[in-house]
This record gives structure tokens, sequence and C-alpha cells, in this order.
């Protein structure tokens, strides 16, 4: 996951950081935003760690291993959860994501990926399509609205559904600029 310097501290950055939104968001006051924010914090974190250049640390291939199994874990309990709402058919396509690239990575000769031919062409291809779309689509939505009778604005920083609109919309971004390196 490894591309030119500054734009991949920008992207550890943007993950990291939307990680700890992330976290914030866990102080809601409703379970499944809780539940939600919690497995968004994951992916977050998880996408910053994967991005750290490669100058600065190359992970062994038993840690790639580790991301795989935590994020197939995530994608088992996407899948589980996505029988009461389909927003976890969304964390079933990003965990799936995640062990599908710390495999890539696994897989790759030296360790770390960034030319190329770390992960199948098709799947590679399917969800940069899913994501690329994702994000097209998620932009869309935090357009702002101008609605009539729209009630008092969300008092906690864990309720702001536009910030959490605009966290997904970056780690669609993320998602995107991660695979087109692997």
């Amino acid at each position: 996951m490894h591309g030119p310097g500054s734009a991949t501290w920008l992207l550890v950055a943007l993950c990291a950081a939307t990680g700890a939104y992330c976290l914030l968001r866990m102080r809601s006051g409703v379970e499944e935003q809780r539940r939600a924010a919690g497995s968004e914090a994951l992916m977050g974190f998880g996408m910053a760690l994967m991005a750290i250049p490669a100058a600065v640390i190359t992970p062994p291939r038993a840690a790639w291993a580790l991301y795989a199994v935590v994020f197939g874990a995530a994608a088992l309990r996407a899948l589980w959860s996505s029988r009461s709402s389909a927003h976890h058919l969304h964390h079933l396509v990003g965990t799936f994501a995640m062990a599908y690239m710390a495999v890539g990575m696994a897989a790759a000769p030296s360790g770390h990926a960034g030319h190329g031919g770390a992960g199948a062409p098709l799947v590679t291809g399917l969800l940069l399509l899913y994501f690329a779309g994702y994000v097209l689509w998620s932009g869309v939505r935090l357009v702002p609205v101008a609605t009539a009778g729209s009630g008092p604005p969300a008092s906690g920083w864990g309720d702001r559904p536009e910030l959490a609109r605009a966290c997904r919309l970056s780690m669609g971004i993320g998602m995107v600029a991660m695979l087109l390196t692997l």
C-alpha cells in the first residue's frame, strides 16, 4: 500500500483522524451508532497502519497475516450483523477488502506491494469500482439540501450524521487509494 511519500503520509493522517473521530462517535446514546462507529474506528486505524510507508517500517509477514485474521473476523461479524441492517453490507465489503489487501501484502514477494501484482486483478478491479461508486454516492449525500421544518441539530459529536458521512467518505477515498497501489 505504499505510494509517493507525502501522499502516503496524508493517507495515514486521514485514516488515523477518521479512526479517532469514530472513537468519539462511540459515545453516542444510540447503540447501533456506537456499534457502527466501533467498526469504522477499526477500519480507520487499520488503514492508517497498513498505509505507513515501507521506508519507515516494513511489517513482517506475520503482521500481514494478523491483519488478515482480524479483518476476516470483522468481515464475519459484519456478515452476521447484515441480517438486521443493510448498512453492515458496506462494512462487509470494507472488511473483506482489508483482509484481501492484507493477504495480498503477505503474499507479495518482498512483503510489501506498491508496484502492482499483489492481488487478483478482477477482485481488485471490482473492489475499486465499488469504492469509487461509494465515494461518489457519499459525496453527493454530503451536499446540503435545504429542508423546511428540520429538527434541531444533534447535540453531541457522536450524533452528527454529516460528520459520520464525511468519515465514511474519507475511508472510501482511502480505500480507493490503497487498492490503486495494491
